[in-house]
């Protein structure tokens, strides 16, 4: 260690006098140095020789026989030296003070120019270095503050100390003790309970001085060392008295500066567990919020109860849709907070030396990254039921209004067959009118048969409707049975009046031919009018343009039969034209009834009339599907544009975020200003989903399905844009974490540029992770050395399962970068704590809660007085707290 002027203590008695003799030649020696240094060291050694029940007087005459110079070195190095020679010789005096010299070089101490001879005649400058070489070796040499030299750590612990007080500013070890407020001030800070500074003034120096030394004589057993008169009277004070004297001080505080480091430290330790605990805390209560609120979700989406209607089921969609703007991105953001303090927590405990965290049972991030996945497939299956229900329905209602207007055109073509069927009209006929009847008979067996087909299509729609779970099938099925069971009724009513008929015809053969040929023909026309009708108010219902233009397409065809269809109706009312004609020239009574069939001209002219008006009419209801389709065309084709934006754009967002998350791009600061700035893109650019959201609830409105012009759909780009805002935030919190771990673990950016480096070189996929394999190679490249032995394997499972402990065949980069901080820094431990508890303690193996609130700050005290356990072992006292286990636990060494 060296002194001042250069010289090392091992030959500081040689430097001692040469200065002296120096500072003499040039007239800068001080003759009170001399006087000063006689009583500040004659002082210093009675303080210990009293240890062993002496002193001494006069301190060049009292160590010239060296036999109080070898108790003095026995009392303040706690050993023993050889036995002194007792006897009063010149020789025998030498040999004693030889036995202290070679005592004192045995420590590392060479002195040069000190020898036995010069002590024995009583050389007064002699004496003097050897007692400030004896005061330097074992009073000041083992002080060090901030590894410093003895001196300078001296000098930087008063400086410390005295720095709060006003008036007092100590830069050297003579000027700035004279007016001993220095001296004052270093009372006072230890023990303020024996100064009152506040009335202590620069102008009163001897009073100051006579105050400090008496206060340290009386209380804390120091001697009076300097002459207050002789500081305030000397220009420039001797600097050795001083720093002597202040040893003194420095040793007789070291106790309490131990303490307060204890309690620092302490205070340290725990303010760190008490931080981890509120975010342990802060993650219970989010976990839980969060499950619980999944749990509440999860039957409402995996309920499929629907009242069977559109009107429901649209209902239902719409309540998802709220759902999922409103009520899932809040739990979004929940989520990556959740992940985001759990990993902050993690990489604290690490930091600290703590066990890892690990939550209550059910709520570990595992847990909630399953019920989240659970969710996500609940939200998908629920919105695809919802999309196949809408289908389902709208082709139910579709179906159902289909069998209604099929049934009233049956029922309106039925109404008062029954009671025609039974009439017994036919019994009072003439001939002529009995052939009537039965020609009449046969037009409505061949209108009969024709309307079979329509009530086999009301069967058909029934039965379907009975299939695909119409909400109304009981109504349908009762008016089907009615149908089918009139119809049964009419057949049976027809064939008996058939066989009454021909029974009849063995007298009734007349038969108006052009009756006749205007029934033949008028049935079947008047049949195609009622199809034709049927056909042109028929409902339909199309999702593509092919399908509307198909219809178009079908309906032209149609109008191309007009022409024929017109002829047809002209044939047959110059039938009834003709008919007219004859009744008119031959006066035929009743002639003009037509025997054979109900149908008239005015019937066929009314109906043809109505046909060529739903012409016109069909021809608008197709333009007007077709403009649907055409704007259901120009939805899917926005909606596309958009998301042929925005689904590349995140998906550009997401790569630049990996990328910056491999740390290939500048500092850690670097990384997390980009980070964050993407972040503000990301949010800023949200107005293009909520916009694409809108375009999505018009297509869902106008029931299109499907969408030829892109590959995304809402709920591709949804998840999208949550997984970026969770890589962003995730990415975030990792780069956070890794500043922490780079600045609490005082590694250079250097360091973790080369870790990172290092890491992704051997991570060739960019997968964040390591094999096994790789993560030797990524060692040794790092210069970490691994035996290709036995021995070497071994060290190496043994690294592995640090860095991997649950076995999962992959090293991650916070592992792999926590491993080599460990590697290259110190952390703190369960011994320190113990040991600064131990401090406290004055060294007994228990603390009291008296003591704990006296060196602890108050929240700090209570603290672990609430969480020690009692200590039991030999000498307890009432009261008495365990720290050792608690030290222990801090740490996960115990099961506390």
């Amino acid at each position: 260690m060296m002194m001042e002027n250069g010289l090392s203590s091992m030959e500081y008695g040689d430097g001692y006098m040469e200065q002296e003799e120096e500072w003499e030649r040039e007239g800068l020696l001080d003759p009170a140095w001399e006087k000063q240094q006689k009583k500040t060291f004659t002082a210093w050694c009675n303080s210990h020789l009293r240890k062993a029940g002496t002193s001494i007087d006069n301190i060049e005459e009292d160590f010239r026989n060296g036999l109080k110079l070898m108790l003095l070195l026995e009392v303040i190095s706690g050993e023993t030296l050889p036995k002194p020679d007792r006897g009063k010789m010149r020789f025998h005096k030498i040999a004693n003070v030889n036995k202290a010299l070679d005592f004192i070089a045995s420590k590392g101490v060479h002195l040069v120019s000190i020898g036995a001879e010069e002590i024995v005649d009583g050389n007064l400058k002699m004496t003097l270095g050897m007692i400030w070489t004896i005061i330097l070796r074992f009073a000041i040499q083992d002080i060090s503050v901030e590894e410093m030299t003895a001196k300078e750590g001296l000098l930087l612990w008063c400086q410390r100390k005295t720095a709060p007080y006003k008036n007092v500013n100590v830069q050297n070890f003579h000027l700035s003790f004279k007016d001993g407020l220095a001296f004052c001030a270093l009372i006072h800070r230890h023990r303020p309970d024996l100064i009152d500074y506040s009335k202590l003034s620069k102008d009163n120096p001897l009073e100051n001085l006579n105050t400090a030394f008496d206060v340290a004589e009386k209380y804390l057993d120091i001697p009076r060392m300097l002459d207050p008169d002789d500081l305030i009277n000397t220009p420039k004070p001797d600097e050795r008295a001083i720093m002597t004297y202040v040893s003194c001080y420095y040793h007789a505080f070291q106790g309490a500066q131990q303490a307060e480091t204890a309690a620092n430290r302490i205070c340290k330790v725990l303010k760190v567990n008490q931080e981890n605990e509120r975010l342990m805390e802060e993650y219970e209560r989010l976990a839980s919020d969060l499950l619980e609120w999944i749990r509440r979700t999860m039957p409402w989406l995996n309920s499929r109860q629907a009242d069977n209607s559109l009107a429901g089921v649209q209902k239902k969609l719409e309540e998802y849709r709220t759902y999922r703007r409103k009520h899932k991105p809040p739990r979004v953001e929940q989520k990556a907070k959740l992940e985001t303090n759990f990993n902050t927590l993690q990489t604290k405990l690490r930091l600290s030396n703590r066990p890892a965290y690990l939550p209550t049972e059910g709520k570990t991030v595992a847990d909630i990254a399953n019920a989240w996945k659970g969710l996500e497939l609940a939200e998908k299956a629920f919105e695809d039921w919802l999309l196949a229900e809408t289908m389902r329905l709208e082709r139910l209602e579709h179906l159902a209004q289909k069998f209604k207007h099929k049934a009233d055109a049956h029922e309106d073509w039925t109404r008062g067959k029954e009671e025609m069927l039974q009439s017994q009209d036919f019994r009072q006929c003439k001939l002529n009118e009995l052939k009537a009847l039965k020609k009449k008979h046969e037009a409505f067996e061949s209108d009969l048969a024709a309307h079979q087909d329509r009530v086999e299509q009301i069967a058909a729609i029934a039965q379907e409707l009975n299939t695909l779970e119409y909400h109304d099938c009981i109504s349908v099925n009762a008016r089907c049975q009615r149908i089918c069971d009139q119809w049964d009724r009419l057949g049976a009513l027809t064939q008996r009046r058939r066989t009454a008929l021909d029974e009849a015809e063995r007298i009734l053969e007349k038969i108006d031919i052009l009756h006749l040929e205007f029934a033949k023909r008028a049935a079947p026309f008047n049949n195609w009018l009622d199809g034709t009708r049927e056909d042109l108010v028929d409902m339909f219902i199309v999702h593509t343009m092919e399908e509307i233009q198909g219809l178009i397409q079908a309906h032209d065809q149609f109008k191309a039969t007009l022409g024929e269809a017109d002829k047809e109706f002209n044939l047959i009312v110059n039938l009834v034209r003709e008919v007219e004609s004859i009744v008119k020239q031959h006066q035929i009574p009743g002639g003009l009834e037509n025997p054979y069939t109900t149908l008239t001209a005015s019937d066929m002219t009314r109906k043809w009339s109505d046909v060529r008006q739903l012409v016109p009419q069909r021809d608008q209801t197709l333009a007007n599907e077709l403009r649907k389709q055409q704007n259901n065309e120009m939805l899917r084709r926005q909606f596309a544009e958009k998301a042929n934006v925005v689904g590349p754009w995140i998906e550009r967002q997401m790569d630049a975020v990996t990328a910056i998350g491999m740390g290939l791009q500048g500092s850690l600061e670097d990384q997390l200003h980009r980070l964050k700035e993407y972040e503000q893109a990301v949010y800023a650019y949200k107005p293009n989903i909520e916009e694409l959201e809108k375009i999505h609830q018009a297509v869902q409105e106008s029931m299109i399905f499907e969408n030829r012009y892109t590959n995304y759909t809402m709920e591709t780009l949804r998840v999208g844009w949550e997984q970026l805002l969770t890589s962003i935030n995730r990415n975030i919190n990792e780069v956070e974490n890794q500043i922490l771990t780079r600045d609490s673990k005082g590694i250079s950016q250097e360091q973790l540029n080369e870790f990172r480096s290092s890491f992704n070189h051997f991570d060739k996929n960019r997968t964040g992770r390591l094999t096994p394999e790789e993560f030797k190679s990524c060692l040794v490249s790092l210069g970490y050395s691994i035996g290709k032995d036995r021995q070497g394997e071994m060290d190496f499972q043994r690294i592995l399962a640090v860095v991997d402990p649950n076995s999962t065949g992959y090293v991650h980069f916070d592992a792999f970068l926590d491993f080599m901080t460990r590697e290259s820094t110190d952390t703190d431990t369960a011994e320190q704590v113990i040991d600064s508890f131990r401090i406290l303690a004055a060294d007994k193996p228990y603390i009291l809660p008296d003591e704990l609130r006296r060196e602890l700050p108050p929240d700090q005290a209570e603290y672990c007085i609430q969480r020690m356990p009692p200590y039991k072992g030999p000498n307890a006292v009432p009261g008495a707290l365990d720290y050792m286990s608690f030290s222990t636990a801090l740490y996960g060494e115990t099961d506390l």
